[in-house]
């Protein structure tokens, strides 16, 4: 077995056989701690009969322990300056494909069904690039792929967004869109010092495990997340007037947000932190009849 990729010797080696520079535009930040990357993999509960979908692989350093712990290893990177080092870094595996393409645009659904026919369950476990995490996520839990769930490092201050409690100020639709999915925990808290180049943010790596079903039931999906994501527009404003101001139509329908939030048992002084995913379930309910029209053109 080759020496590992993520020690700061052997990440500088090689990044000078290559001459390869850092890309700011890509969020690239290499790990170079060997044990925060056996603590990830662990956290993933990887098996040999596991599939392993890698995002933004690097040069390597977590695509290796994945590759040793799980049955394949699918990963999707987008600068060609890489290419060549994966082929070299990760030459004494076999069980690796790297797909040149943008996650965002890929049909993973498509490569699933190809690369992991022969697997028990698929999991996603990535050092997500920081400015893309949130749309990666949310793509990867929308698309209803046949996952097990993800075990992702991202920025500190998102991973306590999505694994927010209500009545926090953390809270808010980024949380109820990823728990309505999943069960979000944070798992770790990772130091600055362990990456190469160091980040300026502080890191976490969360692990979202999928629901067999929603977190809540809801008669219009759709029409469940524009009531959450119009209740977060002003976090200062009561539900009432966020509902009143952003639902299309709100101000003409003020009384029927009155009689629904009534009817769901919600005081409509509230502010939508306050609000559980079970909450916003129920009212988006007693909306919809008045307003699940607006969700058809969209």
């Amino acid at each position: 077995m080759k020496k590992d990729i993520a020690t700061p010797i052997r990440t500088k080696e090689i990044l000078s056989k290559y001459g390869f520079s850092f890309k700011k535009s890509l969020g690239q930040n290499f790990l170079i701690d060997p044990n925060i990357l056996r603590n990830i993999t662990s956290f993933a509960e990887l098996t040999k009969e596991t599939g392993a979908i890698e995002i933004g692989p690097g040069i390597g350093a977590l695509t290796e322990h994945l590759a040793r712990t799980s049955k394949k290893v699918v990963a999707f990177e987008i600068d060609q300056r890489l290419f060549p080092i994966l082929d070299d870094t990760l030459s004494a595996y076999d069980n690796v494909k790297i797909i040149h393409q943008d996650v965002l645009k890929a049909d993973i659904k498509q490569i699933i069904a190809t690369d992991f026919h022969d697997v028990q369950d698929v999991m996603v476990v990535a050092n997500l690039p920081y400015y893309v995490t949130t749309p990666i996520i949310l793509k990867l839990l929308e698309a209803h792929l046949p996952i097990r769930g993800l075990v992702v490092m991202l920025q500190k201050e998102v991973a306590d967004r999505i694994a927010a409690k209500p009545g926090t100020k953390e809270y808010g639709s980024l949380s109820i869109a990823i728990q309505y999915y999943t069960i979000a925990e944070t798992v770790m808290i990772v130091p600055k010092t362990v990456f190469m180049p160091q980040p300026n943010v502080e890191s976490a790596v969360i692990r979202l495990t999928k629901r067999e079903a929603p977190a809540v039931a809801v008669k219009n999906e759709a029409f469940f997340f524009q009531v959450v994501k119009t209740s977060f527009a002003q976090r200062r404003k009561t539900i009432l007037n966020n509902l009143t101001n952003g639902l299309n139509k709100g101000k003409e329908k003020k009384e029927e947000i009155m009689r629904a939030l009534e009817a769901a048992d919600i005081a409509p002084n509230r502010r939508g932190e306050t609000l559980s995913i079970q909450e916003f379930g129920l009212l988006s309910d007693c909306l919809e009849a008045s307003f699940s029209e607006q969700t058809t053109d969209e």
